[in-house]
């Protein structure tokens, strides 16, 4: 079981077991007196997800807290509804494998801080109330919300897009949506829990949405993972685009709204803080994870910030995480002109993003062993993060633990002509460090 700013996450049945589940409620749950008791919960498709929100639910009432049930709904739709209980849970394992399972806190409509989550699980829970809560199916105007904010930008007429949800708790949210901004739709794999590729659109080849965007002439393909949180995009010639893409592209009509001051995670392209810096705006760098990107926002009172690696756009005064569906209105407003601006200036870098499967027990020592076996070939090393190594200013390293699964993060970018001999350095050294020490 993986437990991280990202969430709480495991194989249900084996390391996410009910009692697990039901003792992580609690814990939860015993802190949201003070906070007015209530708690919105909702979930994703996968099919341990209607059994843990259940567990879920009972763990809350029984500590005395008011459940709101929303049911199927995206990740960014309870972080919104969050604003309003003032806490909330997810039941979802984002894009991990299908057998995995996970439950995301909120507060106030941001997710936990690490602080906030080692409070919480040091957590004493006290016997269980005599006033039980009680559980109220509640309904949404995050749509309505969002169809409001998107009033601000001058929507390109006649779009036409492909989406692909996955199967997932965002099918019938961007249906509706991007119907209701008036564009003409086409999508595949919109039917709830009928999952037909990887939950994870980054890694997944999208080959049935890049067909539909080709045999349709479609402007845009549009891919969600599971809980709405991460958007990938494809081209009108059926390419899929990096996740820095996506990225880059909100930042772009963020820019056009006003906004100049992002949070970047550290393992984003470099293509992202040069479009932001050569258009007069501030990008600051925070650790991966979406709740240290919030929380650096909040500190800095930065507007706008995201994570390149997992194609995660957050605007703060519309949602404290990431939103594949707020993405996804900002991308199809963006006009031509920028998308293009955009593809020519992230053209010159090339990522390539890697894992190495690792006891978790060792990624300190590993981390550790590897930073002194890198240092002396980079001008620059920052512990953000893990390391990451500035080779030269086209040129970067990032070698750190995984916040969601049992392994080690390798990312790397530079110029075109050099990321994979780069790359083959940088995993071939990682390999024989591990085996030394496992």
């Amino acid at each position: 079981m993986k437990i991280s700013v990202s969430g709480i996450r495991g194989v249900y049945g084996k390391d996410l077991t009910i009692n697990e589940i039901y003792r992580l409620g609690r814990l939860f749950g015993s802190g949201l007196l003070d906070l007015g008791g209530k708690c919105v919960l909702g979930r994703d498709t996968r099919p341990s997800s209607h059994i843990v929100a259940r567990v879920v639910g009972s763990a809350l009432m029984a500590q005395g807290i008011d459940v709101y049930n929303i049911d199927i709904a995206p990740t960014p739709v309870v972080f919104r509804e969050a604003r309003r209980y003032h806490a909330g849970c997810v039941i979802t394992a984002s894009h991990n494998p299908l057998d995995w399972n996970g439950l995301k806190f909120v507060i106030n409509g941001r997710g936990l801080y690490e602080n906030e989550l080692d409070t919480m699980l040091d957590r004493v829970v006290q016997q269980q109330s005599t006033n039980f809560g009680r559980s109220v199916s509640c309904f949404s105007s995050y749509i309505e919300e969002l169809l409001e904010l998107a009033q601000s930008m001058q929507m390109v007429e006649e779009i036409k897009i492909g989406l692909d949800p996955g199967g997932g708790a965002a099918c019938h949210y961007s249906n509706i949506l991007f119907r209701r901004l008036g564009c003409r739709v086409a999508s595949i794999n919109d039917t709830v829990g009928i999952h037909s590729r990887n939950p994870d659109p980054t890694v997944d080849d999208l080959r049935e949405l890049r067909a539909l965007v080709r045999c349709n002439s479609l402007d845009l393909g549009l891919a969600l993972d599971l809980d709405g949180d991460r958007l990938v995009v494809i081209d009108k010639t059926g390419k899929k685009l990096t996740s820095d893409v996506t990225l880059l592209f909100c930042v772009a009509n963020a820019m056009r709204l006003g906004i100049r001051k992002f949070v970047i995670s550290v393992d984003t392209s470099l293509s992202v803080k040069e479009f932001i810096v050569s258009h007069n705006g501030i990008a600051y760098y925070s650790k991966v994870g979406e709740a240290n990107v919030v929380k650096e926002m909040s500190e800095l009172g930065a507007e706008a910030g995201g994570e390149g690696s997992s194609a995660g756009f957050i605007m703060s005064k519309f949602n404290m995480c990431r939103d594949g569906l707020l993405a996804g209105v900002l991308i199809s407003s963006l006009d031509r002109e920028s998308m293009t601006d955009c593809l020519r200036l992230s053209s010159k870098y090339i990522q390539i993003r890697s894992k190495l499967a690792a006891d978790s027990r060792l990624h300190e020592d590993l981390i550790e062993r590897l930073h002194d076996v890198f240092v002396p070939i980079s001008s620059e090393a920052s512990e953000i993060d893990g390391i990451k190594l500035v080779i030269d200013e086209n040129s970067w390293v990032l070698i750190r633990p995984s916040n969601t699964e049992h392994a080690v993060r390798i990312s790397v970018e530079s110029l075109a002509d050099k990321t994979s001999a780069l790359y083959r350095e940088i995993i071939g050294k990682a390999k024989l460090v591990y085996d030394e020490i496992r």
